[in-house]
């Protein structure tokens, strides 16, 4: 969709930039959601095992917070991994509300055959920018991201 706001050259310029930003990311996002679907995970279910696998056991606030997901939304996520028996969840015996999700033997065997595979399709899909464009890519999203922005 083509920018047709007629208001201020400041105005125009953020919101193409932004229609360019979630484009592109939308994109990027539907090729890795084929990929993960084909070994049964979605995007989350992936970055649990992602976590795991390399910050260890983590507390499901902890992994909640890290993949910008509600608490609502990471206990199914969790669920539907322990149905397969990917990870394991245990409650800290000092705080009952406080539980702590490992990977299971299973969980890491999988998620050690896929990282690498996801780590090339990145690599490959961020081909299409120089690596010095990739990292000034990098540097403007974290701006962006940690920008207080307008209320």
């Amino acid at each position: 969709m083509a920018n047709h706001h007629r208001g201020h050259p400041t105005e125009r310029q953020a919101l193409d930039a932004y229609v360019k930003l979630m484009r592109a990311a939308d994109t990027l996002t539907a090729r890795l959601h084929r990929q993960l679907s084909q070994d049964g995970l979605s995007e989350s279910q992936f970055g649990v095992l992602e976590v795991l696998y390399h910050l260890g056991p983590q507390h499901q606030c902890e992994i909640a917070a890290k993949l910008l997901k509600s608490g609502a939304n990471m206990t199914v996520v969790l669920d539907n991994l322990e149905k397969r028996q990917l990870i394991r969840r245990e409650r800290d015996p000092g705080d009952r509300r406080s539980t702590t999700v490992h990977l299971t033997a299973e969980g890491e065997r999988l998620i050690a055959e896929l990282f690498p595979r996801h780590a090339e399709f990145v690599t490959a899909q961020m081909a299409a920018l120089e690596p010095g464009e990739q990292e000034h890519l990098g540097t403007l999203c974290r701006k962006l991201g940690t920008s207080p922005g307008a209320a």
